[in-house]
């Protein structure tokens, strides 16, 4: 009994061998596909690389040579709204570079508390804001302020790492501040601004300057300027300018073109 089990078994496999082999010579395009499967998970897997010796600070995630940061919990919501942020990183001078209109829809992705959020409120009460997180506890945050304040413009949005869930070609300005160093997925990301954006629509990025050994804020929570075009133009956003501003941030300036480069970076 045991030896006629065996032989079976032996003779199923080789039926299947000769099953598989014969789909594969008689349907080459199953076989052309799934190359083309293999090679594009190959690219999106060679995007990102791990880093040998992970930072403190980091998750050893290496995007175009560059670290990703940890993101900070909404356990530190407070030190969003501390009170010398004002003095520290002017949001005037943001909201200034922003030039918003009444009418304009805008996100600010990596929202926090709000802390720019609200102020963006403000100044497009015909239009509205989108506050982006992926962290449900500061969402919340946002939600009771707007309950307390009455404000109306103001679309709390759960995104994930690698969407911020936002309307296709509908935005006129896109805020990132202090958030895009933290995103795990920083390309898929950026794609899907790219996509949310109407053409003409900007991008207003605010990082620490990693070329300013003065600034008080560990490494990997900064970006040098050339660091932050690269990344951007990966996606095909348009550098426009850059304003130095503020005391220790850059505010870096970039727009969705009429016409998409070719390529864009893999």
């Amino acid at each position: 009994m045991f030896l006629r089990n065996c032989i079976c078994a032996m003779l199923t496999a080789l039926c299947m061998s000769a099953v598989l082999c014969s789909c594969r010579e008689s349907a080459p395009a199953h076989e052309a596909l799934w190359h083309r499967l293999v090679e594009h998970d190959s690219v999106k897997t060679a995007r990102y690389e791990q880093a040998r010796f992970p930072s403190a600070d980091g998750i050893g995630k290496l995007y175009m040579g560059r670290e990703i940061a940890k993101v900070m919990g909404h356990w530190g919501a407070m030190w969003l709204e501390r009170p010398e942020r004002a003095s520290e990183e002017r949001p005037d001078i943001v909201l200034q570079a922003m030039e918003l209109n009444p009418t304009d829809a805008v996100a600010d992705i990596g929202a926090g508390t709000g802390y720019f959020t609200f102020r963006i409120a403000e100044r497009v009460p015909k239009g509205k804001v989108y506050a982006v997180d992926i962290q449900p506890e500061m969402l919340n945050f946002i939600k009771e302020r707007m309950q307390k304040t009455q404000v109306t413009n103001i679309i709390p949005t759960l995104g994930t790492e690698q969407n911020p869930n936002l309307p296709e070609n509908s935005l006129d300005k896109v805020l990132l501040v202090d958030a895009y160093h933290e995103f795990e997925y920083p390309y898929e990301m950026m794609q899907e601004v790219f996509k949310s954006l109407k053409v003409g629509g900007r991008v207003i990025q605010v990082e620490y300057r990693a070329e300013d050994d003065s600034v008080p804020i560990k490494p990997l929570h900064k970006m040098s300027e050339a660091q932050a075009k690269k990344e951007m133009q990966a996606v095909g956003l348009k550098w426009v300018t850059t304003k130095s501003d503020l005391p220790w941030q850059h505010i870096l300036i970039f727009e969705k073109p009429a016409v998409t480069p070719e390529p864009l970076a893999k």
